[in-house]
């Protein structure tokens, strides 16, 4: 079979050679049929040719350094122990041994205090640069035709992103363990790889790179395990995940398995994993396109059931997943159908977390099914007592933007607010000492319980 050219392989370089050989086709077509065609059509034709035997040079340029990595068998003595590809910036440990600087200094930063390969004690964690073998490898990258690159300078590998092939290999006998038949195993491997996620940056990485990760990861609960303990370190592990970079949001969530997982955990999982899930749905939350990925799901009527039981352990987590769903204003009228409204009331009136739950309110209010809730559930009472004796600028701020949005909304409300303001002049007093925000709303409550006054002297 003939070696695949580079234009079978690259989508770009592809794209190219079609459109310039579409180029030279145009021109070809107008020498052959026009007798009198012009030496500039000749020199775009050139520039065509000369632009497409550029684009395969450039190509195979950039390319060859790493086909011939991947074809010369590069010496052992040259290969990181920890990595097990070609060192860039080879030093010795305390030890002897030599690695690869930025993989070493990765197994040291994360507490170890041993040789990697000996097993030794280390006297002091001192690394010393290996000038002999960086001139060997050097040497022999010359011999092979291959382009050495020091100290990473031209792909930017951090320590925080250097993967071994010994951490590929943790990772995926965990996920067999995992997706195993065996219980014992299964929550043996969740249990490690929550710990993994949690500790380092590494593993969490590493789910990064394949949806197909994540599946294997929550295989057993796909599968009807009931184990709660399985359950909790599978949701805390997604967590861990998720909290990586946006990378990792978009894939997890996007996998179709992880939020009907998460629902599912919301409604039967310990408060742990409640709470844990509830924390996942925040942090997926934090990308726009997930938001309405995981609103359109049907999660909020599980996380609103959840804040209306009140587990101290939970509730704080909740909130704060609610909260950054109905930022995006077409989870807020599902909030409101789901009974948001209702729930929120009753916490607050109770003086219960009236710091988070104020703040969802705020933003519910703007939907009129709210306005009318609140209207019967009597809040208008509450929110002017917040407005009067907290001692919180931003709870007076979000009770007096709902009051706002009543008063414009509500005229049978007007009287309860006028009775406030003639009884405690709280409204003024806002109106003179809050946020600037508050000083807003309050000026147009004022304004507008004036205007209504003037006109029935009027009438």
């Amino acid at each position: 079979m003939a070696k695949t050219e580079v234009f079978d392989t690259d989508p770009t370089v592809i794209a190219k050679a079609k459109e310039l050989k579409r180029e030279m086709k145009k021109l070809l077509r107008t020498i052959e049929e026009e007798d009198d065609f012009s030496v500039q059509t000749i020199d775009q034709l050139q520039l065509a040719l000369s632009a497409l035997k550029q684009a395969k040079t450039k190509k195979t340029a950039k390319s060859s350094s790493l086909e011939m990595l991947e074809t010369v068998s590069c010496p052992d003595e040259f290969r990181c122990p920890l990595s097990n590809e070609l060192m860039r910036d080879p030093v010795v440990l305390a030890s002897g041994q030599t690695y690869d600087k930025l993989f070493i200094q990765k197994w040291l930063s994360s507490g170890n205090r041993t040789c990697p390969k000996t097993k030794q004690v280390l006297s002091h964690t001192g690394l010393t640069p290996n000038l002999l073998i960086s001139d060997m490898i050097s040497k022999w990258c010359k011999t092979v035709g291959v382009e050495t690159v020091n100290q990473y300078q031209s792909n930017h590998v951090t320590e925080e992103k250097a993967v071994t092939v010994s951490d590929r290999e943790i990772l995926n006998t965990l996920l067999c363990k995992v997706s195993s038949s065996n219980l014992q195993d299964q929550k043996s491997a969740a249990k490690k790889l929550r710990l993994l996620t949690r500790n380092g940056t590494v593993f969490r990485a590493l789910f990064g790179e394949s949806s197909d990760e994540i599946t294997r990861l929550v295989n057993p609960l796909l599968h009807g395990c009931q184990d709660e303990h399985l359950q909790e370190d599978v949701i805390t592990t997604l967590l861990n995940i998720s909290i990586h970079d946006d990378n990792n949001k978009k894939l997890v969530c996007e996998n179709p398995n992880v939020i009907p997982l998460l629902i599912d955990a919301l409604r039967r999982g310990t408060v742990a994993t409640r709470s844990n899930a509830a924390a996942a749905i925040f942090t997926l939350s934090a990308l726009d396109s997930n938001k309405v990925i995981i609103g359109k799901s049907g999660v909020l009527k599980p996380l609103i059931d959840l804040l209306e039981e009140g587990n101290p352990l939970a509730i704080k987590d909740v909130a704060a997943a609610i909260f950054t769903l109905c930022i995006a204003h077409e989870n807020r009228s599902r909030a409101v159908k789901d009974g948001a409204v209702r729930v929120l009331g009753k916490k607050i009136s109770d003086g219960l977390y009236v710091d988070e739950l104020l703040a969802i309110l705020a933003m519910l209010v703007t939907h009129w099914k709210a306005v009318e809730e609140l209207g019967e559930l009597g809040g208008v009472f509450w929110l002017l007592k917040i407005t009067r004796e907290s001692e919180c600028k931003r709870n007076k701020e979000n009770a007096i933007v709902i009051l706002h949005t009543i008063c414009f909304s509500d005229r049978t409300k007007w009287k309860e607010i006028k009775e406030e303001e003639s009884s405690h002049g709280t409204i003024t007093r806002l109106a003179r000492e809050g946020t600037s925000r508050a000083q807003r709303k309050a000026n147009g409550i004022l304004d507008r319980l004036r205007k209504a006054m003037n006109l029935t002297h009027t009438a």
